[in-house]
């Protein structure tokens, strides 16, 4: 009977991970990314229509744009590898998110506190987050003072990549809701 409840558990522990996975990062990332790409779009129409465009707009945006999308993909294995390995962490969160009330608050955030990651490299993982963060500025710095690209683009289309990137990598592994009941 253990054995049963063990495997409905982490069952039922997967779907609350999928639906975290859904909810909180491939929702806000294909907005986030339509909004990013939009800005990023619109500026080099603008700059097109100024005059400004030249072969070097189009080599260093769309560097930008892969650089994000290389950033995201990267994220996105690392965010897959904790799902493969540690359902309950993503399933804690959704199950601390979906709480209302101060008892149920109180459960929540004992709950997750009890998911502890340990896992190789887990302490070289803030370091990637800030020099992915500041390298994705860095570059989006180097374009505009450069003068090739519109500020606007410059920091919009990384991003647009970024979180297109987390969008898509993540679509292979969750697909989409369909219509069936």
């Amino acid at each position: 009977m253990g054995k049963i409840i063990t495997a409905q558990r982490k069952e039922n522990e997967a779907q609350l991970a999928e639906n975290y996975i859904r909810t909180y990062i491939l929702f806000p990332s294909g907005l986030l990314g339509l909004l990013a790409m939009i800005i990023g779009i619109l500026a080099l129409v603008y700059q097109l229509f100024v005059e400004t465009y030249d072969e070097w707009t189009f080599f260093k945006s769309s560097g930008l744009m892969l650089s994000g999308i290389l950033l995201g993909w990267g994220q996105t294995r690392y965010h897959r590898f904790l799902f493969r390995a540690f359902p309950e962490f993503w399933a804690s969160r959704m199950k601390s998110s979906n709480s209302r009330g101060a008892q149920r608050l109180k459960k929540a955030a004992k709950a997750s506190t009890d998911v502890e990651l340990q896992h190789a490299g887990r302490s070289l993982v803030p370091v990637a987050y800030v020099l992915g963060i500041g390298g994705l500025t860095g570059l989006s710095v180097w374009s505009f003072s450069s003068g090739s690209l519109d500020y606007m683009a410059a920091f919009a289309l990384p991003w647009a990549g970024f979180f297109w990137g987390k969008l898509f990598t993540w679509r292979s592994v969750i697909p989409p809701l369909t219509g069936k009941k």
